[in-house]
């Protein structure tokens, strides 16, 4: 079986690096300009990202530019220039949705590989012949279409790269083309800046027009999530979609997610990819993984099920559910300490996460804290909470951005988790 790559969202340095530790192959961000994720792509400057594309190249992984909004006339030369700025950093892809776009791109910046967004919603073989003739070495396919679909792309076009979402939210409309919070809020989703209106609670009314009645529909007194879809989760089916050979790369949605989601996601999806190449897939031990952090709600999408064989798609009582983790901890850079999450205390045990294929953490007790092994997992006691200033503490909470002390060095990037 071929190993796809595993993609996994950078909104901003620190996810980067945690996309990256944590076990994907590439990772892909931006600049707010022209990216479908204004809100992340903040995080980031030109000079910022610029370090971004080296860090990333100096662990021989990749990273892929998003331009993949919708200009207006009015902005087509200040596009030209951020192309031309983005191309001599020197990343591994743009990632863009438009035919003009992509053809502007071919146009200034040849040596770039240009990757097809999932706005695009590519659906069939006529489509893609179209923006393989352009230049476009790989198409993000649409979240609407399944295995059988890939599969008569590939036959067509074999040299086309085929990338497909795995995991994370799913939009209420086709293929994201939504203008519900521009209609509410002034905010134009494919312009980068959704509001995620479709996560609210809604009220519903039904009126008589005859007698001017106005009826209220109700499921409970604060409304219902009508709009509200679950998150897609694949990682039960990694095995299956490796087997069918169409899907090149295994992409995760989240760039506004937290640093837990990216590492934690990074992590399951890496876990399933080899344990299904050496056929010791384990489906339970991704799901009880990706169960940690916040959620919709999980289903399967439409990959590998017709959109009209899916049921309880939607999550129609809250737009989150906490997962069944708490993060308490981050790892600095230099795993000799950590920055609080949440209130951290001594005399409490927290598991100890760590970067895929981290080093073993052996057990050990000194003044500082302990840490021991139990039911095939790492866990870290402190005894006293001591800042990198020497001063010490009853406890630190997450408000507190002093760096603490830990007993003994941890894998960089590593979490502590309840």
């Amino acid at each position: 079986m071929k190993r796809p790559e595993l993609l996994s969202p950078a909104g901003n340095p620190e996810k980067l690096k945690l996309a990256l530790a944590y076990g994907a192959d590439a990772v892909y961000g931006g600049v707010s300009h022209f990216s479908l994720r204004i809100r992340s792509g903040k995080e980031f400057t030109y000079e910022s990202f610029h370090e971004a594309v080296e860090y990333t190249h100096r662990l021989g992984k990749k990273i892929y530019v998003t331009i993949n909004g919708f200009p207006f006339n009015a902005q087509i030369e200040l596009l030209k220039k951020h192309i031309s700025t983005m191309a001599a950093m020197k990343p591994d892809a743009f990632i863009m949705a438009t035919p003009g776009v992509v053809r502007l791109s071919r146009e200034l910046a040849p040596e770039i590989p240009v990757h097809l967004s999932t706005q695009a919603n590519v659906l069939n073989y006529l489509d893609a012949q179209v923006y393989w003739d352009l230049g476009v070495k790989r198409i993000v396919a649409a979240r609407e279409i399944g295995l059988k679909d890939l599969a008569g792309i590939k036959e067509r076009l074999p040299e086309l790269e085929l990338e497909a979402f795995v995991h994370g939210s799913m939009c209420f409309a086709y293929s994201g083309r939504c203008l519900i919070s521009s209609v509410q809020s002034g905010r134009v989703p494919n312009r980068g800046s959704c509001a995620n209106d479709c996560r609210f609670p809604y009220t519903l009314y039904a009126k008589n027009e005859e007698t001017d009645t106005l009826f209220r529909l109700e499921e409970d007194e604060t409304g219902t999530h009508i709009m509200n879809a679950k998150d897609l989760n694949l990682a039960v089916h990694v095995e299956e979609i490796i087997q069918s050979g169409v899907v090149d790369a295994l992409k995760i949605e989240g760039r506004t997610k937290s640093p837990y989601y990216v590492a934690t996601t990074a992590r399951a999806y890496r876990m399933a990819i080899e344990d299904a190449l050496v056929g010791n897939f384990q489906p339970k031990r991704y799901e009880e993984e990706l169960d940690t952090i916040k959620n919709r709600g999980f289903f399967d999408g439409y990959l590998v099920h017709r959109p009209f064989e899916k049921h309880q798609a939607q999550n129609l009582k809250t737009s989150i559910v906490e997962g069944s983790a708490q993060v308490f901890a981050l790892v600095d850079e230099s795993g000799s300490f950590f920055h609080a999450k949440d209130t951290v205390a001594p005399a409490q045990w927290y598991e100890v996460v760590t970067p895929y294929n981290a080093p073993f953490v052996a057990p050990m007790c000194n003044e500082i804290g302990e840490i021991k092994t139990a039911q095939g997992k790492t866990w870290l006691q402190f005894f006293q909470i001591e800042t990198d200033l020497g001063k010490k503490l009853e406890a630190i909470h997450s408000g507190n951005t002093n760096a603490v002390k830990l007993p003994c060095a941890l894998p960089p990037f590593s979490f502590l988790r309840k």
